[in-house]
């Protein structure tokens, strides 16, 4: 987030105009305590597991990764863009989108350029990816994790429910870019050596931090406790082995206050009678009709205003498993089209930017709209074949 400061200036703004709504009356004062009760604990986890991300980059996990994965390519684009495929899945799944988008993205990009490959099909993976692949757990996607709440159900029971929907958001973005650069991805490459890491005992101690991490954030512990000790864990190697890299901008103070401020300001529009407002368009049902309108109306919103908003504002009306299931495919797969629809593009466009990257906006926007659309259609139909019939 420090690429973006203005994100830092939108959530400061948006938390004094939530104080102001509060001592004002607008928004009750047991609202506010009941939203800060809920979300504390995934605001602390989204702190933790940022601060994780960054110091496992810092360790070269994510290079070490992918150097051997150029390695594994066999010579060919294509199976090197599988292993970007798997690893963007699996880094997204576990370790949260902002993972991929922001961290994951400049390893790839410079591994393909190593490798005298094209980047665009790697980039795109990574941002869609990043969206459409943060279905299947709670610590996917911070959405994730309210809903997870919101429907008392630990990860193995929420993996279930979002499984089918989370095949076809791995699967369609796949499919578009092999459409879309099927000639880039039919490249061959002369296979590199791998170069030793630079402090192989920071590399291997993160490594083994991530390794017991990540069976902890499925075990049903809440996910803030054993992120924290992961955090603090790394914190410490770091300072042992390369304290210039610690530093306040490990902290996403900016995405919290964001997202503080939107929970206190959509809090009080929920209080004023937002969720009888919205009731009409978005049905009630578990039909695949009214599924289809409840995920169509957060990609929707999502993409007029971000995806965070998007499903805070339609959460109260996701009454039901399958109904929240069919909200979380639209904010979080359906949030590709606009640059705003979720943070995790703009960052990823600032990194690709940063990098001499070209990829005008309007032909992201233009790949998007066949991306969003069919993957949000078919993850609700998914979901709805499984659950709903």
């Amino acid at each position: 987030m420090r690429d973006l400061p203005w994100i830092g200036v939108a959530g400061a703004i948006l938390v004094v105009v939530g104080i102001g709504l509060l001592a004002t009356g607008v928004l009750p004062v047991p609202a506010a305590l009941e939203i800060g009760e809920r979300t504390w604990p995934v605001l602390l986890f989204v702190i933790a597991a940022t601060i994780v991300a960054e110091l496992a980059a810092v360790a070269g996990i994510f290079h070490a990764i992918a150097e051997r994965l150029g390695a594994l390519g066999l010579g060919r684009a294509w199976v090197v863009w599988l292993l970007v495929l798997l690893l963007a899945s699996v880094a997204t799944i576990l370790l949260s989108l902002d993972t991929t988008a922001v961290l994951l993205t400049p390893v790839v990009v410079l591994l393909a350029r190593h490798l005298r490959l094209d980047p665009l099909p790697f980039a795109l993976t990574t941002v869609w990816i990043a969206n459409t692949g943060s279905l299947l757990l709670p610590v996917s996607n911070l959405t994730n994790l309210l809903a997870e709440h919101q429907l008392g159900l630990g990860p193995a029971a929420f993996a279930a429910l979002m499984a089918p929907a989370a095949i076809v958001g791995i699967a369609v973005p796949a499919v578009v870019v092999v459409l879309a650069h099927r000639r880039s991805l039919a490249a061959r490459y002369e296979r590199p050596a791998v170069e030793p890491e630079p402090d192989r005992v920071l590399t291997i101690g993160a490594a083994v931090v991530l390794a017991l991490l990540v069976p902890a954030l499925v075990s049903g512990i809440e996910v803030w406790i054993p992120a924290t000790i992961a955090a603090l864990l790394l914190v410490v190697l770091v300072a042992i082995r390369r304290p210039r890299a610690l530093r306040l901008g490990l902290v996403p103070w900016q995405i919290v206050l964001l997202a503080i401020g939107l929970f206190l300001v959509v809090e009080t529009l929920h209080a004023r009678g937002l969720a009888t407002l919205l009731e009409p368009i978005v049905g009630t049902g578990d039909g695949l009709g009214d599924l289809l309108r409840l995920a169509g109306s957060g990609a929707l919103l999502a993409n007029g205003v971000d995806n965070l908003p998007a499903y805070l504002a339609l959460e109260p009306l996701a009454t039901d498993a399958i109904r929240m299931a069919a909200l979380l495919v639209g904010v979080n797969a359906g949030a590709l089209v606009t640059p705003w629809a979720s943070l995790a593009i703009l960052l990823w466009h600032d990194r690709l930017t940063a990098m001499d990257v070209r990829l005008p906006w309007g032909r992201y926007m233009l790949l998007s709209l066949v991306v969003a659309p069919v993957t949000v259609v078919l993850g609700v139909v998914a979901l709805w074949l499984v659950h709903g019939l």
